[in-house]
């Protein structure tokens, strides 16, 4: 997928629920763009970024957005993807408002990419956080892009209220064979239903490390399935942070995440030693995430299995979460 964006927030335009996690109108864009204003964006983007980049309208269900202005938004685009300053677009909305019409409609503009707001596929979470849409919704909706012939992206997020199981929706959406996933750990933000759950004493948020644990445990099985992630996380921006209440919040929650893969490699390794030095070698540029934040890694490793010290190496054979350790 194309690694350079050019982003448009249309904050909240065509959402029709108020979902207890969100309040787009203070984490993303202040207000909506007109499509002119959407043209000046493309042209500085292409300007910064180079041609080839793929618009990508973020923050909104822009299926749902009334018709006249979600034509006027991909009209504005024409004109960058013609002469190929664009390479296409890139569209987020629900799974319940995808249909053979819509796609149609997409595809004469140009769409390219098309995401969709799974966040779970267990009723019972969907409704506790009143998304408005079922998880057979997302079944429906991710066959039909498929179909079509778009590159499907699936969203998730793990500790929504009533989840047991994260790792069934992760069954579920590796099933629908998605080209791209993002897996975001729940953030409770200010002035949403589940800030007042958590203030009431009736959500339990996830911390950052317990969030990395559990987005690690997905992060693996959609890479063992040859799907890509896109991004674990909330992008920090210095409006986000201001809004952040409590949760699985971080600069680095990607980089926690994959840190959290190696230490439970490690540990399946480690299980035959006790006490002495050992050497962990890693694929190249994999040190620091061996390691992890403030070597937080090694020192769960030396103290869990009574080490004297612990050196890592890297090696070109190796990828992905491999490693292999050898007594020193």
């Amino acid at each position: 997928m194309n690694a350079r964006i050019i982003p448009v927030f249309v904050p909240h335009l065509g959402c029709p629920c108020d979902c207890v996690f969100c309040n787009q109108r203070s984490i993303a864009a202040p207000r909506e763009p007109s499509p002119s204003e959407v043209a000046d964006i493309i042209a500085e983007g292409v300007a910064r970024a180079g041609k080839g980049a793929e618009l990508a309208f973020y923050g909104g269900s822009f299926t749902a957005i009334d018709k006249a202005k979600r034509v006027g938004y991909l009209a504005a685009a024409q004109p960058f993807i013609k002469n190929g300053s664009l390479s296409g677009i890139r569209i987020s909305t629900r799974p319940d408002c995808i249909s053979a019409e819509i796609l149609d409609e997409l595809a004469a503009f140009g769409v390219r990419t098309i995401e969709l707001g799974a966040q779970s596929m267990d009723n019972r979470v969907l409704l506790l956080s009143n998304r408005g849409h079922t998880a057979e919704d997302t079944v429906v909706a991710a066959r039909l892009v498929k179909s079509r012939g778009f590159r499907l992206v699936l969203q998730m997020m793990i500790g929504l209220p009533g989840e047991e199981n994260h790792m069934g929706t992760v069954n579920e959406i590796a099933e629908l064979k998605p080209d791209g996933v993002r897996i975001y750990p729940v953030v409770v933000i200010k002035n949403t239903r589940l800030e007042e759950l958590y203030r009431a004493g009736e959500y339990l948020s996830l911390t950052p490390e317990r969030g990395a644990l559990l987005a690690g445990e997905a992060l693996e099985y959609f890479e063992n399935s040859c799907i890509a992630v896109i991004r674990v996380g909330l992008n920090p921006t210095e409006e986000l942070s201001g809004e952040v209440v409590a949760g699985a919040y971080h600069p680095a929650l990607g980089e926690m995440a994959r840190s959290a893969v190696f230490l439970k490699r490690a540990r399946e390794k480690l299980a035959d030693f006790s006490g002495g030095s050992v050497l962990v070698a890693v694929g190249l540029g994999k040190t620091s995430m061996m390691v992890g934040q403030r070597r937080r890694n090694i020192e769960i490793l030396t103290s869990e299995f009574r080490l004297k010290s612990i050196r890592i190496t890297e090696k070109t054979e190796l990828i992905g979460y491999e490693i292999e350790i050898l007594p020193v």
